[in-house]
């Protein structure tokens, strides 16, 4: 999967003349904690919601609230923005992208058409991780039935599991590998198309797996 399949590609972008207050009314409205900041094209910086309640006047300030909204009607996004953004383009690999965000430790990636265009084409977060790859891997919300196998994880064990899967007529939804700490074998989470896997559990542990039904 790549980036291009997970990102949000209407992206809202705001040209670096905006002002502290509309920066901050454009986030409210959108509920985006971001925003990309875009002149002719091209991608100049990213002011933040974090950001933004850093510069803007605290309750203990001796300014009136006329000042205030005048000192953030009359400076710009330019002035306080990061203009150091982590971005990626549309055809790297999740891994590489989810690499990226952990290193740089940002919520966000900002997506560009290439490093030298700087054109934005799309924004991946944390939340486009989340729900539109580790959902699918862990298959959450999907029906059926989880089930853990105990050291049924790697080599001719995975293939007896498999084969037990296979012969009950079962459909495999999603798979995955635990690694237990102080274990010499890993374990596999099996999601199944059926609730009907009683019959599965009982061949399974015929052939000496030790099998829960695992909570999701």
């Amino acid at each position: 999967m790549l980036i291009k399949d997970v990102m949000t590609a209407k992206v809202v972008t705001i040209p670096s003349d905006t002002s502290l207050s509309d920066a901050k009314r454009i986030l409210q409205a959108h509920k985006f904690r971001r925003l990309p900041v875009v002149d002719k094209g091209k991608l100049q910086g990213v002011v933040t919601e974090h950001r933004l309640e850093h510069v803007s006047p605290g309750k203990a300030t001796t300014l009136t609230v006329w000042e205030v909204g005048y000192l953030l009607e009359k400076t710009l996004v330019s002035k306080i923005m990061e203009k150091s953004v982590i971005t990626v383009v549309p055809e790297m690999t999740v891994e590489e992208g989810l690499a990226v965000a952990q290193k740089n430790k940002v919520g966000a990636l900002v997506v560009v058409k290439n490093e030298k265009s700087r054109e934005v084409v799309g924004i991946a977060t944390t939340n486009d991780f989340f729900y539109k790859i580790a959902n699918k891997v862990l298959g959450i919300g999907e029906p059926g039935t989880r089930i853990l196998v105990e050291d049924g994880g790697e080599g001719p064990a995975l293939e007896q599991v498999i084969g037990a899967i296979n012969r009950h007529k079962l459909k495999i939804v999603t798979i995955h590998m635990l690694t237990p700490p102080q274990k010499p074998l890993k374990d596999v989470v099996v999601h199944l198309d059926s609730k009907k896997v009683d019959a599965l559990i009982k061949d399974l542990k015929a052939q000496g797996f030790a099998v829960t039904i695992r909570n999701r």
